[in-house]
């Protein structure tokens, strides 16, 4: 058995509280997403900083705070523990000296997205799920297709028709059924509904389940250990559907409670495209949840998401950490990109090209200050968009 401390699962809107060991989707009372609550003081007692000393380089290393409890359950490709890249030439060619780049196209599959399927994944295996399906605009089902291969699982897959051809041939040859859909992620979690109501198949949607966000929330964890448990200044992540920014602001409060950092908090940045900025717009106004997007359109496929099931958690975590949501234009993307890549090595995808950004854009309007320390996600790797810079 493994360490995990998990006790029962809590709906992030209404607060009610179910069962861990049941397998399900969003809160049966208000059709919100169900958040993994865990024994911290347990935890606690293991889960200390001497003990990551000898610990799994994976996101496994943090087990007492992972909802997975059978050893055997627990499926390996290789997630996590990606690298924090100082990124001094980067820093100091856009005068913001103390800038790092999470590197999460290091990741199975070559994206973050491996690590919420691997906890999705693990947990569905381990409480009985049969067959698997997912909506993606691209990486998360590569990574779905992955972990449910590992797993000896069915999966089913539903892209939008116009996906980059990469991302449709990675799922297939992981042996995943694919299915292209004419329109958008939110038409394909429409097909992955009525899939598993006529075939009982599990949907690992995100945050439609609980535990891709745990997944998602080892980025936090990792990006304190790897920091000397102090927190950046500034953390800028692309959001699509925003597990990772949740997962992050969870994290944080999960390590405070178990004495590992303080109370100080990072300014979370939501980073979309102008074509596809649902977060943003609800920022600006002011709003508690995001309204759909009309005609989402960018080349980064993992931010054309036009309606987000967790908005009201992303927001929330942005405004009580005092920081801010920017729109950046696919051309911004595309030439930052090779800003990225000639200044650290790093071949990001335009998720992680549309951070640097919104850094630059931020350092030039004051918002962050030059001598602040500053953490960009690249979110995957480049080549899968090879296409884009052609």
């Amino acid at each position: 058995m493994t360490r995990s401390t998990l006790t029962h699962l809590e709906c992030g809107k209404c607060g009610e509280s179910y069962d861990a060991d049941r397998l399900m989707n969003l809160c049966p009372a208000c059709n919100r997403p169900l958040l993994a609550r865990y024994d911290l003081v347990k935890a606690a007692q293991t889960l200390t900083k001497e003990s990551l000393i000898e610990r799994e380089p994976s996101l496994w290393r943090y087990e007492e705070v992972l909802p997975v409890r059978r050893d055997d359950a627990c499926l390996r490709l290789g997630e996590g523990w990606t690298p924090l890249v100082q990124a001094g030439g980067l820093g100091a060619a856009i005068g913001c000296a103390n800038t790092y780049i999470k590197d999460e196209s290091l990741n199975p599959t070559g994206s973050f997205k491996a690590r919420g399927l691997a906890l999705a994944v693990s947990r569905a295996y381990e409480l009985g799920a049969k067959e698997l399906a997912i909506p993606s605009a691209g990486n998360a089902a590569g990574a779905m297709a992955a972990y449910a291969a590992a797993a000896g699982l069915p999966a089913h897959v539903f892209m939008p028709a116009d996906v980059p051809m990469t991302f449709r041939v990675e799922c297939k040859i992981l042996g995943a059924a694919v299915t292209l859909v004419d329109g958008l992620i939110t038409d394909c979690g429409v097909k992955v509904r009525e899939g598993a109501q006529k075939y009982g198949w599990f949907d690992v949607s995100t945050l439609k389940e609980p535990y891709r966000l745990e997944g998602k929330k080892t980025m936090g964890y990792e990006l304190a250990e790897q920091m000397g448990w102090q927190l950046p200044d500034v953390i800028i992540y692309p959001t699509g559907g925003g597990t990772g920014l949740i997962g992050m602001w969870k994290a944080f409060d999960e390590m405070e409670e178990m004495g590992l950092i303080n109370s100080k908090r990072p300014r979370m940045v939501s980073v979309q495209s102008t074509g596809c900025a649902p977060i943003v717009r609800a920022f600006e106004e002011e709003s508690e949840h995001a309204e759909m997007w009309q005609g989402a359109k960018t080349v980064a496929d993992g931010l054309r998401v036009p309606a987000a099931v967790g908005d009201f958690l992303i927001l929330n975590a942005i405004r009580q950490s005092g920081g801010t949501a920017i729109a950046i234009p696919d051309e911004e993307m595309i030439t930052h990109a090779r800003t990225m890549g000639q200044h650290t090595g790093i071949f990001p995808a335009p998720e992680g090209a549309a951070c640097l950004a919104a850094q630059i854009r931020l350092l030039q309007n004051g918002w962050i200050q030059p001598e602040e320390s500053v953490v960009l996600f690249n979110t995957g790797t480049g080549l899968k968009y090879a296409h884009l810079w052609a």
